[in-house]
């Protein structure tokens, strides 16, 4: 460390992989505004907060996987405070969202838009409503910002027709609810195909087609919309692949064969 410099804390640290998680992988740099009012908030340079998301590009397994090695000299700490919040996706993103809401000197309510009038004054029920609706903020955030904002089946680059779809769903598997490595941007309509089993994504990340469309009666929209597809090449995230684990828990309970 350089003179005058002062050590890093457990709590900017978990603020930058918030941030990181939200960012598309080619922004994490000190001009983006976002990396700049981060800097702002926790009183550091944006090109200190820009190397440090940095380093974490280093510790995701998922560039490694691509041979995006990111800066290479990490600290124990940026070590520590990627697996802590890697491996408690069900924990850390929201303790991360109120975090940065006493930072930003706000309520998690407000930083993550939710009306007053749509949760209850007090109580557990609060607690419950306003967790769930903060975590699938962040989820949204974190796979949108993976895939760049485009539908991993279409291409479409439109971030209202677009869903942050589960591979497993959120009823099924608490634990990874928030995983983005169990999330797709998917449009509605084969999100919904994704949902029901009329389609899958292979371990080898093509898209497959349930016979049950296969089997209907010729169709031009459905052979537009779903045959042409089966077989073609999903476009893939710059960063949290999909899971082959999850995608092949897909294919095995969900996908009609």
């Amino acid at each position: 460390m350089k003179e005058g410099q002062k050590l890093w804390t457990r709590e900017e640290l978990i603020l930058v992989v918030n941030l990181y998680c939200k960012l598309p992988f080619g922004r994490l740099h000190r001009l983006n505004p976002e990396v700049i009012h981060l800097a702002d908030l926790i009183g550091r340079t944006p090109s200190s907060v820009a190397y440090k998301l940095v380093n974490f590009a280093s510790l995701d397994p998922s560039l490694q996987a691509r041979g995006i090695k990111g800066a290479s000299n990490a600290s124990k700490l940026d070590s520590e405070i990627w697996n802590e919040f890697f491996n408690n996706w069900d924990v850390l993103p929201f303790e991360s969202e109120k975090l940065l809401a006493y930072f930003e000197n706000t309520t998690v309510e407000r930083l993550n838009h939710i009306p007053e009038m749509d949760v209850p004054k007090e109580g557990k029920t609060r607690e419950q409503i306003v967790k769930a609706r903060v975590n699938q903020s962040f989820f949204r955030s974190s796979i949108l910002a993976s895939y760049n904002n485009t539908c991993c089946i279409t291409g479409i680059r439109q971030p209202e027709l677009l869903i942050a779809g589960h591979i497993k769903p959120w009823s099924i598997d608490e634990k990874n609810r928030l995983n983005p490595q169990n999330g797709i941007a998917i449009n509605a309509l084969h999100d919904k195909a994704f949902e029901t089993g009329l389609m899958t994504i292979t371990t080898d990340f093509k898209v497959k087609i349930s016979p049950t469309l296969f089997k209907q009666k010729k169709s031009k929209s459905i052979d537009d919309y779903f045959l042409k597809l089966d077989n073609q090449n999903i476009i893939l995230p710059d960063r949290f692949l999909p899971s082959k684990d999850f995608l092949d828990w897909h294919y095995t309970h969900v996908f009609k064969k």
